[in-house]
């Protein structure tokens, strides 16, 4: 048996996942943000649940990770996608790699682009697409050595090639949307449906957002794994 929970930050609208194996009551978490420690906590104790692993999809700019706390309040192990800006990880993951929790396996896509470390995470029939994809968007590219052809490239190379019926649940949604598919957002996501990679980059580069409010305080806290400071060797 198997258990999944999306949960939702409302300050940052990151969503977290829980993913359990029920029988060998092991779990990992995708992307906990530091301020909800207490109900990741309750939730494996409700569930009976050890944290096996916390994975990372990127470093956030928009809110402090829970990783680190998580790691010391439960032993588990924070793995994230190898790249040069964060050590603080206990395990550098690449493309192709697997992670075990109890019978199930979690298969890593190297998906960079939004920043340059970034990782999806195939579990079953749903991807964890952090800020790569997002439901009728993707994520920005012009911060943490973002690239916009980086990602047209992740999303059309790694991620349309999956089964149209693979569910995509991403690291943010601002609109109260929770889940689209693979099918779905090849056929219709505006910046990318019906548009060449020059055309995807044009509009990338034309946005002009705003940066994250937090961005300046949380970078670094999340390249050490949301430590404030680093961890004494």
């Amino acid at each position: 048996m198997i258990y999944f929970r999306q949960l939702f930050d409302t300050s940052s609208s990151t969503y977290t996942y829980l993913l359990g194996d029920l029988t060998h009551h092991e779990a990992v978490l995708i992307d906990p943000v530091r301020e909800h420690l207490a109900l990741y906590l309750s939730l494996l104790d409700e569930q009976k649940l050890k944290l096996r692993c916390v994975l990372e999809t990127h470093i956030h700019a928009d809110h402090i990770t829970g990783a680190s706390l998580l790691r010391e309040q439960t032993g588990a192990q924070i793995m994230m996608r190898q790249q040069d800006s964060t050590k603080c990880a206990d395990v550098q993951l690449k493309e192709g790699d697997t992670v075990q929790f109890g019978a199930e396996t979690i298969t890593v896509l190297a998906t960079p682009g939004h920043t340059a470390g970034c990782a999806s995470y195939l579990w079953r029939d749903r991807l964890f697409t952090g800020d790569a994809l997002l439901i009728g968007t993707c994520g920005r590219t012009d911060f943490q050595g973002g690239d916009a052809g980086m990602l047209h490239d992740s999303i059309t190379q790694k991620i349309w090639p999956l089964p149209g019926e693979t569910l995509i649940y991403p690291g943010h949604d601002y609109q109260h949307k929770h889940v689209s598919s693979v099918a779905q957002e090849r056929e219709s996501n505006p910046r990318l449906t019906g548009k060449s990679r020059d055309e995807f980059i044009a509009i990338m580069s034309g946005l002009n957002l705003p940066m994250p409010l937090l961005i300046d305080s949380a970078v670094p806290a999340n390249q050490h794994c949301g430590h404030d400071e680093p961890r004494a060797a």
